[in-house]
């Protein structure tokens, strides 16, 4: 989607995203400039490594991917150098065509959390990102705010809902005690919420508000019902490295499949960056065989 699409704030952000889909693919690369990617790559933590990195990954993904993802900490840990490194990868990618997701996650109450919003979604803001990741772990309803700021300026959210990470799964499978979503779990409810929000935007391909649902996990034994997900899209961190595979995206989805953003990072470097491209095609076109297999 052109660059000015999103200045212009017109399109909302799920349209935005099912067109880039179904132009290129439902490939998300990750930017993820580790220290140790950086040293191996012969480039320094500094603006130039990371503008360099950043350069490189959005040449790949451009034409070929829907959505580049800027892992935000392995900038902010450079400083304003990398700040200023994540603005020109921003501005390259949004140039490009590709849609951007801040992989910031976020969440706060009141007026700090709008101002977060503000700051990677606005679209006349220092970011001006497509979408931004959020947790919503001081209650959903704290969204609220960061949810406004997003319609406003025809950006989405991704809200963490049942992640990878081992320690998470006491919290994200604890079951809810009262509210409207007693009786399930903490994950569940937050697949239901953002149903919910997503049913209130109006009929889209895809709803403005997404899920974080990691590729590795069992959906089930979260508490998870791939039905209840409705139109929101997915982004699914975990597959290449992390030892989730493109083949086995009905199976992990079921009908929900081609609402998934395939994301992956680490298993893009492992050929150098000479080799990201290829990796990247390779990819991009697993995915297109993995559902047009048995659609």
């Amino acid at each position: 989607m052109a660059a000015d699409d999103r200045s212009g704030g017109t399109t909302p952000f799920g349209v935005r995203l099912a067109s880039a889909v179904a132009e290129r693919s439902a490939l998300c690369v990750g930017i993820d400039p580790h220290a140790a990617t950086l040293a191996a790559w012969g480039l320094g933590r500094d603006e130039q490594g990371l503008t360099a990195f950043g350069r490189t990954l959005v040449d790949a993904a451009a034409g070929r991917a829907a959505v580049v993802k800027p892992q935000i900490a392995f900038f902010e840990a450079a400083g304003v150098a990398g700040y200023r490194a994540l603005d020109a990868t921003v501005r390259r990618a949004r140039d490009a065509g590709l849609l951007v997701v801040a992989d910031v996650k976020r969440g706060d109450i009141g007026t700090t959390g709008d101002d977060y919003a503000l700051a990677w979604l606005d679209r006349d803001g220092p970011f001006a990102a497509d979408a931004m990741t959020v947790s919503p772990y001081l209650g959903y309803g704290s969204l609220a705010g960061t949810l406004a700021v997003a319609r406003r300026n025809g950006a989405g959210v991704f809200v963490l809902a049942a992640t990878s990470n081992p320690e998470a799964r006491v919290l994200q499978t604890a079951v809810l005690a009262e509210g409207p979503r007693a009786g399930r779990s903490v994950a569940a409810g937050i697949v239901l919420d953002v149903a919910d929000d997503n049913r209130t935007g109006g009929e889209q391909p895809l709803g403005d508000v997404g899920l974080v649902l990691g590729a590795t996990l069992d959906l089930a034994d979260f508490g998870i019902d791939a039905d209840t997900i409705g139109n929101s899209p997915v982004l699914a961190p975990g597959f290449g490295a992390q030892g989730a595979r493109i083949e086995d995206l009905r199976a992990l989805y079921g009908a929900r499949a081609e609402q998934v953003l395939v994301s992956e990072s680490r298993g893009l470097l492992t050929d150098g960056p000479d080799g990201v491209a290829s990796l990247v095609a390779d990819r991009a076109d697993r995915i297109r065989a993995a559902l047009g297999a048995a659609a």
